[in-house]
């Protein structure tokens, strides 16, 4: 397994709300988590990264590798856990009211990857050259587009299209969407915020990712830089996770 991760405040925002993490354990589990925070005056920030430490703290008590059925329960109890942090402590202190954040994160072992996900931010998959989103946007114009009522290229350019229907902290109780998919030589996964996605053209990243000329780490580099050529308005956030066959950890 090859990482690399990359995180950039962009060239609008004067905080990173972003918060992401990823490491492999010497029993065969890797683990990735990118989280977008939201609620101005830092509570984003804390939101995020209280996302992050809590899905963290879950796994500590992981020392083997696990069956399929207990990753995707571990998944969905680690995020379930953050929520009630977050909700917590937003309900209890009047500066974090309100306070959110976008969850997505990965648990890879074997051949399959557990997703879980809630909000916009987004995890996709390269394999055989072709780039598949593989979750859905918890998004107002998402809500939009399934219900036949605007198209995708509208949904890009609409006015409430950062507005999000789900997040972490923001109800007591929250529904957390959980995706298998298959994990073979040559696949990646790209896990990401709304920052890159929103900013850099589709075509483009399909381009980076395809390059042979360049190395993860500086797939992950060429990625952000793309986001901050489009204006970079938004933080930027990537985790690449490679299946190759040696193991490493760059950047």
């Amino acid at each position: 397994m090859i990482i690399a991760y990359r995180s950039d405040v962009g060239r609008v925002r004067s905080v990173n709300e972003d918060t992401a993490w990823s490491d492999s354990y010497e029993f065969g589990l890797t683990v990735a988590i990118v989280a977008d925070g939201m609620g101005g005056h830092k509570a984003g920030e804390v939101a995020s990264q209280l996302a992050v430490d809590t899905f963290r703290e879950a796994l500590q008590h992981v020392t083997a590798a696990l069956p399929l059925e207990d990753r995707k329960l571990l998944m969905s109890q680690a995020i379930l856990q953050a929520n009630e942090v977050i909700y917590d402590l937003g309900s209890n202190n009047e500066q974090f009211h309100n306070m959110g954040t976008t969850v997505v994160a990965a648990l890879i072992q074997d051949d399959t990857s557990v997703i879980g996900h809630i909000g916009d931010s987004r995890v996709y998959k390269w394999k055989d050259g072709v780039l598949t989103q593989l979750t859905e946007d918890h998004t107002l114009v998402y809500e939009l587009v399934k219900s036949g009522q605007i198209t995708l290229e509208e949904a890009a350019t609409h006015p409430r299209r950062n507005v999000i229907t789900r997040a972490l902290g923001t109800d007591e109780q929250i529904e957390v969407d959980i995706i298998c998919t298959s994990w073979q030589a040559g696949d990646m996964l790209m896990l990401c915020s709304d920052g890159l996605v929103d900013m850099a053209s589709p075509s483009s990243i399909v381009e980076t990712l395809g390059r042979e000329d360049l190395n993860l780490d500086q797939k992950a580099d060429r990625l952000v830089q793309l986001a901050l050529e489009a204006g970079g308005e938004d933080n930027i956030t990537v985790i690449l996770l490679h299946h190759a066959e040696n193991t490493e950890l760059e950047g």
